[in-house]
């Protein structure tokens, strides 16, 4: 079993005696109680590996809760002057900003006042900056019409929507981080097969790789393996033709059969548990048809779930249940609940991930497909629709639910698969692989300690 399959059993929960210290926030004492759990004959194997997570876990938590309240405080007023305290204590209240306790002090998510203003035109419009919504929906397209809105129009009008994209991605150690002879692998994802993109092509990788995953790798990605006597960027560009067909919901085209997989609970974000059945049972009661069931859970996340950054998906836990309970996530986090109350409800559902790659933008994201007939499988992007409910524009959150836009590249089409050169030490993100990894002889790097970069060089609609 490799180091990341420990996952699988991050699920199964801590000791009492660990849980106190970690929700306290005395890691040292958390870790040390830890050791002697993993120390012990009684213990058994799954508690161990639950422990082993853990205890890696609580060693990264901290990175991402740095600043205590005047700290916090502080950089919220860098940004916008009048900016207040009491305005903090409010919004800590609302729940608007992360925080956990450190040595029983709260500590605030590093990157609270980035995602006050992704989402809050009026943070913002304080800061001085460009308000961009979590789906880069604001960027305009040609006459000034938002490109969503644009696409999702041509879709309708012409059925159809192609574009030829070429990217460039690369990873660099950070200096520091450098040793001259040190073993180096490094992992870049790449686009893969699936309906919706052809013709991929690699264009230019530097240096020479030592591998390249095929087509259908369910996380696909280009691997070198080097001793570095230099500190150098590993890069690859690439081009593929991005496709969207549109389905029209109310016109049924043609008959499929229902698999009878992607049905399964998938430990230890993916999980059937009594809060989330009992959600099913309320938001499908008396309903039978697969597309309706769909449509009410897309519903319920697009208009209960507040997007929001959060803190690396290493320090997650039960990611699926959290967003239903706390009403608050990211694109993965809500795809994730999408796709959990879909298999609850008996519908197929299952991962794709990637970029969101458009023309002066490119970011990491991520969304989901349900199957359901006689449509066959069909898309759904519910943190597009979230950002639709948050600007108001009711069609276009309508849109998200059966289709997409052609501005994506799919790297991934599973929820925590293994790459097929598999990583020896943990992985900075052991579930999905949007920017790449790193890792050394004697272990895996944080994403603190290497440079990543990715653009659309070239956006070519066909």
């Amino acid at each position: 079993m490799g180091i990341n399959d420990n996952f699988k059993y991050l699920h199964i929960g801590l000791p009492e005696d660990v849980l106190r210290l970690k929700y306290f926030g005395d890691f040292a004492g958390a870790d040390h109680a830890i050791r002697r759990h993993l120390n012990s004959p009684n213990t058994p194997n799954a508690l161990k590996s639950c422990l082993t997570v853990q205890r890696e876990m609580m060693a990264r938590l901290p990175a991402d809760y740095p600043l205590i309240r005047a700290e916090a405080i502080a950089l919220a007023q860098s940004a916008a002057p009048d900016f207040t305290a009491e305005e903090f204590d409010a919004l800590v209240e609302a729940g608007r900003i992360d925080w956990i306790y450190i040595q029983g002090v709260p500590h605030y998510f590093n990157r609270f006042f980035d995602s006050l203003c992704k989402t809050d035109a009026s943070y913002a419009a304080r800061a001085g900056a460009s308000q961009l919504g979590a789906d880069g929906s604001s960027a305009a397209g040609e006459n000034g019409e938002p490109r969503l809105d644009r696409a999702a129009r041509l879709l309708r009008e012409n059925g159809r929507m192609s574009a030829r994209i070429l990217c460039r991605a690369s990873l660099r150690l950070k200096d520091e981080v450098y040793q001259k002879g040190k073993l180096v692998r490094a992992y870049l994802p790449l686009p893969c097969a699936c309906g919706a993109q052809s013709d991929i092509r690699i264009e230019r990788i530097v240096p020479e790789p030592t591998h390249i995953s095929p087509e259908d790798a369910f996380q696909r990605v280009v691997f070198w393996e080097e001793r570095m006597e230099e500190n150098h960027a590993f890069s690859v560009e690439f081009s593929y033709v991005r496709t969207a067909q549109y389905t029209d919901l109310t016109r049924p085209e043609y008959s499929a059969e229902r698999p009878d997989f992607f049905l399964e609970e998938q430990p230890p974000h993916i999980l059937f548990t009594p809060y989330l059945r009992t959600l099913v049972s309320e938001l499908t009661e008396g309903i039978d048809e697969p597309l309706e069931k769909a449509r009410k859970i897309y519903d319920f996340v697009t208009q209960n779930i507040k997007y929001s950054y959060v803190r690396a998906y290493f320090g997650l836990e039960n990611i699926a249940e959290n967003c239903a309970r706390n009403l608050v996530g990211d694109c993965g986090i809500m795809a994730l609940l999408f796709m959990t109350l879909c298999r609850c409800a008996g519908v197929p559902a299952r991962w794709e991930s990637g970029w969101k790659a458009e023309p002066g933008f490119c970011g990491a994201h991520d969304w989901a497909q349900f199957y359901a007939a006689p449509y066959g499988w069909l898309y759904a992007d519910p943190s597009f629709g979230a950002g639709a409910v948050r600007e108001g524009n009711e069609a276009r959150r309508r849109f998200y639910f059966g289709n997409l836009d052609c501005y994506r590249m799919t790297a991934n089409t599973a929820f925590q698969a293994d790459f097929d050169v598999p990583m020896n030490h943990w992985r900075a993100d052991p579930y999905d692989n949007q920017v790449g990894e790193m890792e050394l002889k004697d272990r895996g790097l944080r994403y603190d300690e290497f440079e990543r970069e990715k653009e659309v060089l070239k956006f070519t609609e066909l």
